[in-house]
């Protein structure tokens, strides 16, 4: 499902027009990204949790050349479904 299709279908779920949809995504987006950017996560009840999570600075091998590299150190974001949607994805409901 692709952006457009997902606004469609969230507008003719609520009620709302898919332009007056698409700004309260966007603002649910920004939101987020504030949360993250101050290293906070975000739990969505019934969902999941979104958390940035820090990965360390680690010494990598290049198969091809044997050559050693740094990788720096660097902030991943993280999902972690609710237990409910670990169940329907798992019995394949």
């Amino acid at each position: 499902m692709n952006n457009k299709e997902f606004i469609n279908e969230l507008a003719e779920r609520t009620g709302y027009s898919p332009k007056d949809t698409q700004k309260l995504v966007d603002n649910i987006i920004n939101a987020m990204g504030d949360a993250f950017q101050e290293d906070n996560a975000v739990l969505v009840p019934n969902f999941g949790t979104f958390e940035p999570k820090k990965k360390l600075e680690r010494v990598i091998v290049n198969p091809a050349s044997g050559q050693r590299m740094l990788v720096p150190p660097k902030l991943v974001l993280g999902f972690k479904p609710n237990q409910t949607w670990k169940d329907k994805l798992k019995g394949g409901q």
